[in-house]
């Protein structure tokens, strides 16, 4: 970093003398894909991540109006850039994505089929985002609600045919990725069937939970590798800096059924918490860092087409995005971005009117809900329990945000971050 930017700024001096030969002075930042900063702005040194898995624009508006009111914003739509991002996958079989092509598209610029974590439409590994900015000497960690395995997460630290081979991607993060924070739910793949660790197996939320991992005792493998290792709030607020694995919950951080029938959302620890730690153990990194950052309870709630717990979910993530927001506008070299994978449950946010029930069953409309400061009421109307292909919105603030300006391919994260990530 420090050679580019001596060449850069020795470029002036020689620029005469360049085009006195007939050449052409090349920026070697602009030629990498990064543009040099203007004069008082910093280039990206961080780069802070976060995916609303299934969360796309009416998602925002319904906690935008339960949460902030007609007049107000949410932390996530007060960033300054915003723009579009589609996300079809290369799938035989679906034009719809699921979250491990979505997120595979991010994390490598390459479209590719459902279920596949990085990989291309032959199975073959490909580069990836995480991977790249650790070999650059970057710090780099992800912080979820769902499993840390689990698609999304998966695909920026991970290649895999198949995204259900969670053990084998906990496997691939200790021995090739080497994420320095590693922080959500999924404990059951890091120990072999039969041994239960903090969180018992069949617990009676839901007796299917219980370790199932094949590849031995990664936890103590991972303690071994120079991990601190933490299952508890008091644990994660007292680990040290340095590198740090946190394991909250058997498989998600929550319980994700339908209304009324077992819906929990109380993570043992929440995003913002967990993002708050983050930041402290990779900011010490002297080259920066990427942070992925995901709230998994969006997209399941809405598969549950459960109103109530999306909403709920919505704002814990928006917390989230207000701690990495805080954390950007003290360090200006630190670009935040902000969108989802796909969108989850068709959902539409409607005027309060009886006679316009389109669903029934799990179906059926969510609400009343109260607009945040108003006498005003809205429903929340589902169309499936399924993903759908709109578009997602995506905003962004920080030096080269602007680039997510205007509707783009999913796979343009790729191809604005691996510069900044890489060289």
């Amino acid at each position: 970093m420090l050679v580019r930017s001596v060449r850069w700024l020795a470029a002036p001096v020689v620029a005469g003398a360049v085009a006195a030969a007939g050449l052409t002075l090349v920026n070697p930042l602009r030629e990498a894909g990064a543009e040099a900063p203007d004069r008082g702005r910093p280039g990206v040194r961080n780069v802070i991540f976060i995916n609303g898995d299934g969360m796309a624009s009416a998602h925002r508006e319904a906690a935008r109006l339960y949460y902030a009111g007609m007049d107000g914003q949410l932390t996530m739509d007060k960033l300054p850039v915003s723009g579009q991002l589609t996300t079809s996958p290369d799938d035989p079989e679906s034009a719809i994505t699921d979250s491990a092509a979505g997120a595979s598209a991010w994390a490598t610029g390459v479209r590719t089929y459902n279920g596949a974590i990085s990989v291309d439409v032959d199975g073959n590994p490909l580069p990836i985002l995480g991977a790249q900015a650790k070999q650059a000497g970057k710090a780099t960690g992800l912080v979820t609600t769902a499993q840390v395995t689990d698609a999304s997460p998966a695909a920026f630290f991970s290649n895999s045919v198949d995204r259900a081979a969670q053990d084998d991607i906990a496997r691939q993060y200790l021995e090739k990725s080497k994420p320095d924070v590693i922080l959500g739910g999924g404990e059951d793949w890091w120990l072999p069937a039969g041994t239960p660790g903090a969180y018992p197996d069949q617990p009676a939320e839901d007796p299917t939970e219980g370790s199932r991992g094949t590849k031995g005792n990664l936890i103590a493998q991972a303690q071994a590798d120079g991990y601190q290792y933490v299952s508890t709030p008091a644990q994660l607020a007292a680990a040290g800096r340095g590198k740090l694995l946190g394991l909250f919950a058997n498989q998600e951080m929550f319980q994700q059924r339908a209304e009324g029938q077992g819906d929990v959302y109380d993570p043992v620890v929440s995003l913002a918490t967990m993002t708050k730690k983050a930041l402290t153990n990779l900011s010490t990194d002297r080259d920066g860092f990427f942070l992925l950052i995901e709230e998994e309870g969006v997209d399941e709630f809405a598969h549950r087409n459960n109103g109530v717990r999306t909403l709920q979910t919505m704002g814990e993530l928006d917390k989230a995005v207000a701690v990495a927001r805080a954390y950007a506008a003290t360090h200006r070299d630190t670009l935040v971005v902000v969108t989802g994978d796909h969108e989850t449950g068709g959902l539409a946010v409607e005027d309060v009117d009886t006679a316009d029930e389109s669903g029934t069953g799990t179906s059926a409309e969510d609400g009343p809900f109260a607009v945040k400061g108003s006498p005003f009421q809205f429903y929340i109307d589902w169309t499936t329990t399924g993903h759908t292909g709109v578009d997602v919105p995506v905003t962004a603030y920080g030096p080269l945000a602007e680039r997510f300006t205007g509707k783009h391919p999913n796979t343009h994260v790729y191809d604005v971050l691996e510069p900044v990530l890489t060289r």
